[in-house]
């Protein structure tokens, strides 16, 4: 059974999930959580924030009751969440304190069709995410990559993990980030993993290469780092996963989009990504 909340009522989550479960439903098992009537599309309000927060809180329950087995989240809008007293950078951190953990204890990770990418830093700006990096928020997204990718069914996965500076800092010239945090990070996943742990590599030219078929999977160290590349090649199929907690937790790699809401515009293949492989990593076969 797999969990469906429906995100900002106002946005286009609800309409690509009964798109998906239409499409799904006779496959999988769904139960959704949310409030989809009663709200104009595109015009986001506190009361439709405030069932968006409750479906997820909601939801939360019902993993730890174990009447659900996954949960797939519908976009939210995080300014309105916020207006709603959601104090949570995402939906990510929320469901770590929830299951009992920092938000550094969990990576956000996207999934598509050619590119499997972990990120060491998430939600936070791009001053922070440089200047808080340790060689331990890298390891730990490492790990987890590599366990995702086992779960999908990749034997021995092939990583490489991208520098911080342009030209992965060449040799110390355009800062010493990737010598000092960046490059031991990849001695302990070597060491832990016995995988194949390639880098610091320069980040404009991996991915293409992961593409190509040389990696696996790859970890970004900063949220677009990884996304603009995820986002370019597969918007539509990506799906965002949280590694790390003692549940599955999968959602659509898109926003509330509220200018296309209630339009019939809205694409529901994200949502239907992030259902089936909540299920395959579950344990299930979509």
């Amino acid at each position: 059974m797999v969990g469906l909340t429906l995100g900002d009522p106002a946005g286009i989550g609800p309409e690509v999930a009964a798109k998906a479960t239409r499409q799904l439903r006779k496959k999988i098992r769904l139960r959704t959580f949310g409030l989809a009537k009663g709200f104009r599309p595109g015009s986001p309000t506190l009361v439709g924030a405030r069932l968006a927060r409750a479906a997820l809180e909601e939801s939360v329950r019902s993993l730890q009751a174990g009447d659900i087995q996954a949960v797939v989240n519908g976009p939210v809008s995080k300014k309105w969440l916020r207006r709603a007293g959601f104090r949570f950078p995402g939906q990510t951190e929320f469901y770590a304190t929830r299951f009992g953990l920092r938000g550094d204890q969990v990576t956000m990770c996207m999934v598509g069709p050619r590119l499997r990418i972990a990120l060491a830093t998430a939600h936070v700006s791009l001053r922070q995410a440089a200047s808080r990096l340790t060689t331990s928020d890298i390891v730990r997204a490492g790990l987890h990559l590599v366990e995702l990718l086992k779960r999908m069914g990749i034997r021995r996965p092939r990583v490489a993990v991208c520098g911080l500076n342009p030209h992965a800092g060449e040799q110390g010239l355009f800062g010493d980030e990737d010598l000092r945090i960046v490059a031991p990070a990849i001695r302990r996943l070597r060491t832990r993993t016995r995988l194949m742990i390639c880098g610091p590599e320069p980040a404009d030219t991996v991915f293409g290469r992961a593409v190509r078929g040389e990696f696996d999977g790859v970890v970004a160290l900063y949220h677009d780092q990884g996304l603009i590349p995820a986002k370019l090649l597969d918007f539509d199929r990506t799906v965002n996963v949280t590694m790390g907690l003692p549940v599955v937790r999968c959602s659509p790699d898109h926003g509330t989009a509220f200018t296309i809401a209630g339009k019939g515009k809205a694409k529901a293949a994200s949502m239907m990504e992030a259902v089936k492989l909540a299920v395959r990593l579950a344990g299930g076969k979509p």
